[in-house]
């Protein structure tokens, strides 16, 4: 997800002028990815966590709520930050905390505390907004301003190419068999297992990223400016526009516009649902007992054994569900030019809402093979599997496709025509990424007493109003309180 600053800066250019940086292009854009493959690890982490240390479905979710909760908490610092010290120091300091984070992993592991565990992911997603603040503006600094887009979207892609490989290479190594032969001591075994698996992935992106820190240390990398503020660049077109007929130099502040709260309110519930369906997806398909395995993958395994390969195989399921919102983001990119964002973002809100209630509502016995990608490490191998899953399951999946396009839908609606506070609402627009903190966590509570399946009515609810503010919610009054009393 991305991250925000303060809001304060204006028009972003290279000093000396623009010039062909590809070397700092290609470390910016490899970022991107790095960004998606730790936020999506969490996904695989869940299962293997919640094993480890016996939690409920809630506690479980505090992974993520430890991890999102960051964004919430560090975006406007993040952005004083970089304001203070600069982009470049900036993106050191980033990939330093995110090391740091990283490499307690390690620590959690050998200790085996969950809340150290917790204590890392907030420390790595720390870093995550650190660096989210400085390179979305350096990325487009680096080169001509109306191929910025550009840019980003190639930075998008990698992101979206990471959360998709994520699943599969994280399943291969978190969630693994273990063979052992002490039956004396099996649980502290299979415990000490399982905790020093999580210790590989980690420690390899503690080092890629500590040796991204040095690459950019020790390199020359053009120097970007800010030049003026936002209050400076706003056209008196857009101070004057409003959706009620009322001049924008009436509010007091950004908070007196109801549709960017409305709006904060879509990205919200939007990245909560995003992130609850891929936080418990494997859970869900695991708990219920869902998939139907080939022979030859469960014959003579039982207790942990029986279970690690069905979590593998569902992690690789959850790849395509982060795969399809990446096949979206390019479909989006293309079909957001002739549709209105209001309507795309109703549609796809429509089609969500009749995913996730046929999930919950559809029967059973339907079923249909599913053939996903897995990794295997000893020996190493890749290729195709065939399971067996509930259609109504499968629904789940295909939600990831139409998640793909609302985030970039909800923005331009929800800070339209703000005039000389857009860019503080484009703040307060990030930080409701703080979603994916709480939705998941709400939803881990309803399902310990209702059950996972029956525990998506949360995402409903989400989709539900991301349906309103499309058809309503977008267009209502610009100024929601007027403080000298006249009405908006």
């Amino acid at each position: 997800m991305a991250g925000g600053g303060s809001g304060a800066t204006g028009k972003i250019s290279v000093e000396g002028g623009n010039q062909k940086y590809g070397f700092a292009l290609a470390i910016m854009v490899s970022l991107f990815f790095m960004i998606g493959f730790i936020t999506v690890l969490n996904d695989v982490l869940i299962p293997s966590l919640k094993g480890l240390f016996s939690l409920s479905a809630s506690q479980a979710m505090l992974i993520q709520f430890c991890f999102f909760i960051a964004y919430a908490i560090l975006s406007f610092p993040a952005g004083l930050l970089i304001e203070k010290v600069g982009y470049k120091k900036g993106l050191i300091i980033s990939l330093s905390v995110m090391a740091a984070g990283l490499f307690m992993f390690v620590v959690a592991s050998m200790i085996q505390t969950y809340p150290v565990f917790l204590l890392a992911l907030f420390i790595v997603a720390s870093g995550i907004t650190i660096l989210q603040v400085a390179i979305n503006p350096y990325i487009i600094a680096l080169g001509p301003e109306e191929t910025g887009a550009s840019r980003l979207n190639l930075g998008g892609a990698l992101n979206s190419t990471a959360t998709f490989i994520g699943p599969i290479i994280g399943g291969a190594f978190i969630l693994k068999e273990f063979h052992l032969e002490d039956f004396d001591n099996k649980i502290t075994l299979l415990n000490d297992a399982k905790a020093e698996a999580v210790q590989g992935p980690y420690i390899v992106l503690a080092l890629v990223t500590l040796a991204i820190a040095g690459i950019l240390l020790v390199t020359k990398l053009p120097k970007i400016s800010t030049e003026g503020s936002a209050d400076e660049d706003v056209a008196i077109d857009d101070v004057v526009a409003d959706l009620a007929g009322k001049a924008t130099d009436k509010a007091r502040s950004a908070w007196d516009f109801l549709h960017l709260k409305l709006g904060a309110g879509a990205i919200f519930f939007y990245v909560g649902a995003e992130v609850a369906i891929g936080s418990l997806l494997v859970l869900y398909l695991t708990s219920q007992d869902l998939l139907i395995l080939p022979d030859d993958l469960v014959v003579g395994k039982t207790g942990h054994a029986l279970e690690a390969v069905k979590e593998k195989m569902a992690s690789s399921l959850l790849a395509y569900y982060w795969g399809a919102a990446m096949i979206g983001r390019f479909i989006g990119s293309a079909i957001g030019q002739k549709i209105k964002a209001n309507v795309l973002l109703a549609a796809v809100a429509v089609i969500a809402l009749l995913l996730v209630s046929f999930s919950m509502f559809g029967g059973q016995d339907a079923r249909m093979d599913v053939s996903v990608i897995v990794l295997n490490t000893s020996p190493f191998s890749l290729g195709f599997q065939s399971i067996n899953v509930p259609v109504v399951a499968f629904a789940l999946v295909l939600v990831g496709l139409f998640n793909s396009v609302m985030w970039p839908a909800i923005f331009p609606l929800g800070i339209a025509k703000l005039g000389k506070f857009t860019s503080k609402g484009s703040g307060i627009m990030v930080t409701m990424v703080l979603g994916g903190a709480v939705v998941p966590y709400i939803q881990g509570l309803l399902a310990d007493e209702i059950g996972y399946r029956w525990s998506f009515v949360v995402c409903l609810v989400c989709y539900a109003y991301l349906l309103f503010f499309a058809l309503k919610g977008y267009n209502m009054g610009r100024i929601a309180k007027m403080k000298d009393g006249e009405e908006a």
